[in-house]
């Protein structure tokens, strides 16, 4: 049997006395397309942040490629790439210099080489003629495509999005949802996704975890094109058929007689 990616085993996040969530428990698959959703305030990036290396989980353990990811995150981190949510492209140098980075602090690669491996990285995600343009000269989408090109650098077997579709016109969106379905087949990328853009979850997921503010924890897990037609929870359900949920019927004070 493979070993998974991901393991994430009865993981929490509390600051202070406020649960963000609780009880968290998946498996992710190599090779898979893995979607965290979820309404405003659930805990998506949150839960990523702890995937990722970057927020150690209040409780639980997260093991990534193997490895336990807050005990070995220096055996992990050159085998991740991560895209934030707003790209977080270095405003100061073009986009090659951007994809050439990782490549420069991480390997022992000549600086033509830099330069050429990130080249080919930037015509993988439909930007080879782009190189020579400064973040703030590109639209939003292509910002993206680059921010996933620097990601891409250093040939990780697993890819961290969040909220790639943030912003983007449905066109542009319904782009970059193909882009990850293409690197998925050509490169056999793992890739984990935050998200609450609906359409790119049913275009692209083959999982997902879907976590709710109120409950304090996932509430479904699954196939979201089977939670959308099948799922008896009204947060899923609303969620997946873009419905408003019902309000809860106030309740009134008493008061004493006069």
């Amino acid at each position: 049997m493979t070993e998974p990616a991901i393991t994430i085993t009865a993981v929490a996040q509390s600051f202070g006395p406020r649960v963000i969530f609780k009880d968290v428990s998946t498996t992710i698959a190599r090779g898979e397309i893995f979607v965290i959703l979820g309404g405003s305030g659930c805990g998506k990036s949150t839960l990523l942040r702890q995937i990722v290396g970057l927020l150690p989980p209040s409780e639980g353990t997260i093991e990534v490629l193997g490895h336990d990811m807050y005990a070995d995150r220096g055996d992990v981190l050159t085998r991740i790439g991560v895209m934030f949510q707003a790209g977080a492209l270095f405003g100061s140098m073009t986009l090659l210099e951007n994809i050439m980075l990782p490549l420069q602090v991480y390997t022992d690669l000549p600086e033509e080489a830099c330069a050429r491996v990130a080249q080919v990285k930037l015509a993988l995600v439909g930007l080879a003629d782009s190189g020579h343009l400064m973040p703030a000269e590109i639209s939003g989408g292509m910002a993206k495509r680059a921010a996933i090109a620097r990601a891409l650098a250093l040939d990780p077997p697993l890819l961290f999005l969040d909220e790639p579709s943030a912003g983007l016109d449905p066109i542009t969106s319904a782009g970059l949802d193909q882009l990850i379905l293409d690197l998925r087949r050509d490169l056999g990328t793992t890739f984990v996704v935050v998200t609450h853009e609906l359409a790119s979850i049913l275009a692209i997921a083959d999982r997902c975890l879907m976590l709710d503010r109120t409950a304090k924890g996932v509430i479904a897990e699954g196939d979201p094109r089977k939670l959308r037609d099948d799922s008896t929870h009204p947060t899923v359900r609303a969620f997946f058929r873009r419905e408003a949920e019902a309000p809860e019927a106030p309740t009134l004070a008493k008061t004493n007689p006069a």
